[in-house]
């Protein structure tokens, strides 16, 4: 932290935490084969994401130019559409698309969030980059390029998370996604670590977004463009710190009464629970069988093992007891009426209805159609969530990271169920050999739904060699996802 003055107009060196930023975007080489092969799932996984959310208007409404016309040929493209967009428009419409349907990967700590929302600008950038450079006969970046720019963003975004929870004053964890593709992207375009330090500087200068709109009584969709908002400011203060070479702010976090420290995190400076690596890519969370908010996975497990169990039950059913983790109480327990899709898929109680009812959770389940069904609310009514103090604590265990629920039903005749508990998703880095045959299914499915069968079936043949997809240049990987 810098100690200075505060009358004085001289300025203090950098603060160190972007200092540390910078020196490991530029100076750390990853040596892990295990954060590239999971890296490689976590790229194929969020552009499947993106292609399931194509089939939502209220997604597809957001994508194009911020303008009518202002499209870019040669531009960076937007996987699943004909769009050519500068790359600070296309990082928020790839953004936008991997996390429309809550269904890209997670971390979860004192913060959460999704690490790949980072891909908005990450593949923006390196589209764009790689489309002048075979313009201008030079070397384009490859997906093996991309692989290692998402792991630095992840390992910036999760460290964060580890000890630094911005949801507690109130800001959304979209702030870490920016503050990640800004190191990320400016050392893509070329930056050094001055300017990695001056572009996080403007991040934080930013300050964040409040939260509001994931929580009752303000639930609704900007939760699904908030990431690509993110990417997208990102790229722009890297451009502005490559291109335009503007002034940086040292001590944008320490500054008294001015910083961020000051301003938005009750005069805190941040904890750090390791040093930048690998960790988090290694470790990340996987969200595979439903679009659903990550404390609830297992709780969504748990009730498709109880559906054969109380399918033709359904009225006869007095109480359902939930167990959770202390983040899932705080932020998914919710009762009463729910507005809208958004609403829905952050609401434990109706993630557990649905697989009870039909033995399923998908992402049209949230639309109004399946929602009118009164023997949902019914259920919902019958509902309890309370905290399993084990749950919490295997939460944050940096050895575990569990994510445990267990759903347990009560009949009116006074029968039950089991207690199903379950304390990992298939999505844990503990299930990888059991989750990854699941996750290229989800691929698969995802983009021979949307693209030309020749398109698909290629994909497919490269996901089957990581080698050759790694050396392709992210311009022929990304024209492979052109609808």
């Amino acid at each position: 932290m810098s100690h200075y003055d505060a009358r004085s107009a001289a300025r203090p060196d950098p603060d160190q935490p972007m200092v540390d930023i910078a020196d490991y975007v530029i100076d750390y080489r990853i040596d892990s084969q295990e954060a590239f092969d999971t890296a490689r799932y976590m790229l194929l996984d969020s552009l499947a994401c993106a292609m399931l959310a194509m089939k939502f208007p209220e997604c597809v409404k957001h994508l194009g130019p911020i303008v009518p016309g202002a499209t870019l040929p040669g531009g960076a493209t937007v996987p699943g559409t004909g769009f050519e967009l500068d790359p600070v428009q296309a990082a928020f419409n790839i953004g936008t698309l991997v996390r429309w349907l809550d269904f890209n990967d997670t971390w979860l700590a004192a913060e959460w969030g999704h690490p790949s929302d980072n891909l908005g600008a990450i593949l923006a950038v390196a589209d764009w980059l790689s489309r002048q450079a075979l313009r201008d006969s030079g070397e384009p970046m490859t997906v093996r390029d991309v692989l290692g720019w998402a792991i630095k963003a992840h390992e910036i975004q999760g460290v964060y998370a580890l000890q630094n929870s911005f949801n507690r004053v109130g800001l959304d964890h979209v702030i870490l996604v920016r503050l990640a593709s800004t190191a990320v992207a400016t050392a893509m375009l070329g930056g050094g670590k001055d300017e990695i330090v001056t572009a996080v500087s403007h991040s934080w200068i930013d300050n964040g977004v409040l939260r509001t709109y994931r929580h009752a009584p303000n639930a609704g969709p900007r939760k699904s463009w908030a990431a690509g908002d993110a990417c997208r400011r990102a790229v722009t203060h890297a451009l502005n710190a490559v291109q335009k070479r503007v002034v940086g702010y040292p001590s944008a976090l320490s500054a008294k009464t001015w910083g961020f420290y000051d301003v938005a995190f009750k005069g805190k400076e941040f904890a750090f629970e390791r040093p930048f690596g690998s960790y988090v890519m290694e470790n990340v969370l996987f969200k595979i069988s439903f679009p659903a908010e990550f404390h609830a996975q297992t709780a969504v497990e748990c009730a498709m093992q109880l559906h054969p169990l109380v399918k033709g039950r359904v009225d006869e059913i007095e109480r359902i007891e939930i167990q959770t983790q202390e983040a899932g109480v705080r932020i998914i327990d919710k009762t009463g009426p729910l507005a809208n899709y958004a609403d829905r898929d952050h609401c434990i109680q109706y993630m557990v209805a649905v697989p009870l009812i039909f033995g399923r959770l998908t992402a049209a389940d949230y639309n109004d159609d399946i929602a009118a069904d009164p023997r949902i609310d019914a259920l919902r009514e019958r509902m309890t969530v309370t905290e399993n103090p084990q749950f919490t604590a295997d939460y944050f265990d940096p050895a575990k990271r569990y994510i445990g629920n267990a759903v347990q039903v009560f009949f009116k005749d006074g029968s039950h169920t089991e207690k199903v508990s379950i304390d990992y998703p298939i999505g844990h880095r503990k299930r990888r050999a059991e989750g990854i045959p699941v996750l290229m299914a989800k691929f698969q499915a995802a983009i021979r739904a949307h693209l030309p069968s020749a398109q698909a079936d290629r994909l497919m043949e490269l996901a089957g060699r990581p080698a050759e997809l790694e050396a392709l240049s992210v311009a022929d990987f990304l024209n492979l996802f052109r609808a």
